[in-house]
């Protein structure tokens, strides 16, 4: 995946034809949300924080260097995933679609950049 072909969206904003495949970065589904209204290509949530880290961070703000470089090392092990996501979307306009509030940092933020660092 190039940098240019990766977007990010809360999974709660309308869904455009600018989208391209929607892939939902999160381990939980998002509340309150019918997959039909979701409209997700594919759920990776094999490659979303694991649940310890993601309980850990709870979204405090102060947190975020230390859970950026904790979940960075996470997707480093988790090779397996990153391979199936690449392989399954490269050259393709994707976004990772995301339930948190905060759009300057959640997990796909962190996501988005460890595969634009890779290319």
């Amino acid at each position: 995946m190039t940098s240019k072909s990766i977007q990010l969206k809360r999974v709660y904003e309308p869904v455009t034809p600018n989208d391209g495949m929607r892939i939902l970065v999160e381990r939980l589904w998002p509340r309150g949300l019918t997959k039909d209204k979701a409209q997700v290509d594919y759920w990776a949530k094999d490659i979303a924080p694991s649940t310890d880290l993601r309980k850990w961070y709870d979204h405090q703000i102060e947190r975020w260097p230390s859970f950026c470089e904790k979940y960075t090392e996470e997707l480093k092990a988790n090779s397996e995933a990153i391979s199936r996501l690449m392989e399954r979307y490269q050259g393709n306009t994707v976004t990772f679609v995301y339930a948190a509030r905060d759009e300057l940092h959640n997990s796909a933020v962190v996501l988005k950049a460890f595969l634009e660092n890779m290319s």
